[in-house]
């Protein structure tokens, strides 16, 4: 299958450089398929109750419902979706821009399909929480003023001309940047980069929200969020060493320089912080944990310790300088941070992939064809770019095209009321 034999051609990213006839051999290995359902599950631990945790509790009182119903709104349709055909368009065929729909409605796939050494039902389902959760992490854009009916049409639409498109691109059989060795092991530019300018662009076109930025709006419950928090650095574990698809020493590596990136960048951001404000904060601390997973996402098939070291730290004071003074001069209100830490963060760890790739500081090896850092930087530039121009392109036109149909804001009237009751006719306060 096509994530399988990626392996293959992606330079030394072990499983493939290492054993390739194990890497294509379509021959059940049950350890193999124990990490990946552990894995699967990890990964949407994320999503419910992770992230719908660390935004609940980032918003006001009167929102906390509101959020956490996006993200399990979200959840439930992405899952529809990808069997359907999100699958399919993602993974499905050998296009160079979309894999077209010969599995639509997981056609072929089977009790005994394979993808390489585990299950292709498996396969399936671990990437389709990847799909559920890059589109909730967009919620934390423009939390506490966008319509839920509004978001479930947009989520729809931002899946289907989106998200499944660019994870062919990367990670498709005969996908057009994966063809040309981009180094994406498991998602900064699909996931990561993907998500951040779309929310970027969904904060700006759907507005401020109401007295922003001179009204306090303080998060209600950051007890909740640093709980969030812990969920994703727990559950990122599979994310990246998941994307291995196997448990062997490249997953190893994966786990051993996630955890590694991501207390640096947390220490970073805190310290970061400290100097510049005088006190460090709870928040501060975890978002920089994120910002850390975010950036070691793309490199953790491929960098070493040292260098998930050095990405760490890039993405504590990178993401903070972003999500603080960057934020602040601009003026535009992205509420929970998903541009500031997200699309900084996937920008910094995707171009830093290329740089510690290389086994001369300590990585697994280059990208297929490519034989220096200069080139692999180049690729990682190229599929930076590529990712931003399209998804804030399509992003936007899929925004006014909800827009005009049903209309993106609630009124002032249920913004000031908070959402949860407006919308949703409920009171969500978590003491």
């Amino acid at each position: 299958m096509a994530r399988t034999k990626r392996y293959a051609g992606a330079g030394a990213l072990a499983l493939g450089a290492l054993a390739p006839s194990l890497a294509l051999a379509d021959e059940l290995n049950s350890g193999d398929t124990a990490w990946m359902l552990t894995a699967t599950a990890l990964v949407l631990m994320m999503t419910i109750p992770g992230l719908s945790l660390f935004y609940a509790g980032m918003v006001r009182s009167k929102n906390v419902l509101s959020v956490l119903m996006q993200c399990f709104a979200i959840t439930g349709l992405m899952t529809v979706l990808w069997a359907l055909y999100g699958y399919s368009v993602a993974f499905g065929g050998e296009g160079a821009f979309w894999g077209g729909l010969d599995k639509a409605f997981l056609k072929g796939v089977t009790v005994e399909s394979m993808s390489g050494t585990i299950p292709e039902t498996v396969f399936m389902t671990f990437q389709m929480t990847f799909a559920i959760i890059t589109p909730a992490l967009i919620v934390g854009a423009f939390a506490e003023r966008m319509k839920f009916s509004a978001m479930l049409w947009f989520m729809a639409l931002w899946l289907t001309f989106v998200y499944a498109p660019i994870a062919h691109w990367v990670w498709g059989e005969g996908g057009w940047l994966g063809g040309r060795g981009i180094l994406d092991f498991a998602g900064g530019t699909v996931v990561h980069i993907n998500a951040g300018i779309a929310g970027l662009v969904a904060a700006l076109v759907v507005g401020k929200r109401l007295g922003y930025p001179g009204t306090p709006m303080p998060p209600h419950n950051l007890g909740l969020t640093v709980v969030g928090a812990s969920l994703l650095w727990v559950g990122w574990f599979g994310f990246n060493a998941g994307s291995e698809l196997a448990a062997d020493g490249t997953a190893g590596m994966a786990m051993a320089v996630t955890q590694i990136a991501t207390a640096a960048a947390a220490l970073a951001w805190m310290f970061s912080e400290w100097l510049s404000h005088g006190k460090p904060s709870v928040l501060g601390i975890a978002s920089g944990a994120v910002a850390g997973l975010v950036a070691i996402t793309p490199a953790s098939g491929t960098a070493g310790p040292m260098g998930a070291l050095v990405i760490g730290l890039a993405a504590g004071v990178g993401c903070f300088i972003a999500a603080t003074k960057v934020k602040r001069a601009l003026g535009y209100d992205d509420s929970l941070d998903v541009f500031g830490v997200h699309a900084v963060g996937g920008i910094i760890g995707a171009i830093l992939t290329g740089v510690f790739c290389a086994p001369s500081l300590g990585g697994a090896g280059f990208g297929e064809g490519i034989s220096s850092i200069g080139q692999q930087v180049g690729v990682q530039l190229l599929g930076v770019g590529a990712t931003i121009v399209y998804t804030a392109v399509v992003s936007f036109i899929l925004l006014k095209i909800v827009d005009v149909v049903i209309g993106l804001r609630v009124t002032e009237e249920q913004e000031t009321e908070g959402l949860d009751l407006a919308l949703h006719d409920e009171r969500g306060y978590i003491l």
